[in-house]
């Protein structure tokens, strides 16, 4: 499908309403990340309303591609995206973390249509991806996969073991998508373990290198499209995203990682997001 800005305005409403739920969910749950899911449903939206090739329907269509969420964390912007794709009702979002819900607070395969791992320990999502490659790649199937991760996990040594395996492999098949938001749990990520120069590293283990802001939807799509035109080697994609992103006091404040809003403080993110008073990040190129 060709991006019109008509469809690109509709992707930026898809988005808005995956940031609501995202608030919602995490206000009925009183516990969950913030932060991360808010500027990841740009990328998240691109991806089930535009990108994959899947079936809500049927959630294990074999010709689907494939979508692993390493930084298992921020799930709920995945819960989200999911049900406003048809995979299970919005409402059941509002069940996150509780007793016997299938929305746990890290994903668990078997629990919901339309997961493809069971996610947590950070640094084993690459991975799985990468298997899952190299599987689809030995059967001679064209279906691709992509892999989501932190910029924190990249300080996890089973993040480079992938990185090699991939890059010695030359899957280009697989697309990883880093969520370069530069926070973790503790603080800014050049504070706990600098991972600069990371795009260098990347390619220093034979992966192609795409930067983009990941807040603009047809700048993600783009940087995708070009990942696809890829065959000999690995992509990926440093996505630089807003923590926070839509509501502009906590955009960037690592206190957000693991912190749901309040009730009152539902109310005016909610309020925020409707009119997207948040900061864009920079263009990259």
């Amino acid at each position: 499908m060709a991006l019109t800005d008509e469809h690109t305005r509709e992707l930026e409403t898809r988005a808005e309403r995956i940031r609501e739920t995202i608030i919602e969910m995490l206000v009925a749950a009183g516990s969950g990340h913030t932060a991360g899911p808010l500027g990841m449903a740009d990328i998240l939206t691109a991806f089930y309303f535009h990108i994959l090739n899947h079936d809500p329907k049927q959630p294990e269509w074999e010709e689907r591609d494939r979508l692993v969420l390493s930084n298992g964390h921020i799930c709920p912007v995945l819960y989200a995206a999911l049900a406003h794709a048809g995979y299970f009702p919005v409402e059941e979002c509002m069940t996150l973390r509780k007793f016997g819900s299938r929305l746990q607070g890290h994903p668990e395969r078997t629990r919901l249509p339309g997961l493809e791992t069971t996610s947590g320990p950070l640094g084993e999502g690459l991975s799985q991806a990468a298997g899952m490659a190299f599987a689809l790649r030995m059967s001679g199937t064209k279906q691709r996969v992509y892999c989501l991760m932190s910029d924190g996990e990249q300080q996890e040594g089973n993040t480079w073991e992938a990185a090699m395996f991939a890059g010695k492999e030359k899957l280009g098949n697989l697309t990883a998508v880093m969520d370069r938001n530069n926070i973790q749990i503790d603080g800014m990520t050049e504070d706990v373990m600098p991972l600069e120069p990371i795009a260098d590293k990347y390619r220093a283990f034979n992966w192609h290198v795409i930067e983009v802001n990941g807040n603009d939807i047809p700048a993600f799509i783009s940087a995708v499209e070009e990942a696809q035109a890829v065959f000999e080697k690995p992509t990926l994609i440093l996505a630089h995203t807003v923590p926070g992103r839509g509501v502009a006091d906590i955009e960037f404040d690592y206190h957000w990682h693991g912190k749901p809003p309040t009730k009152e403080e539902g109310k005016q993110f909610l309020k925020e997001i409707r009119t997207m008073k948040g900061s864009i990040p920079h263009d990259y190129a």
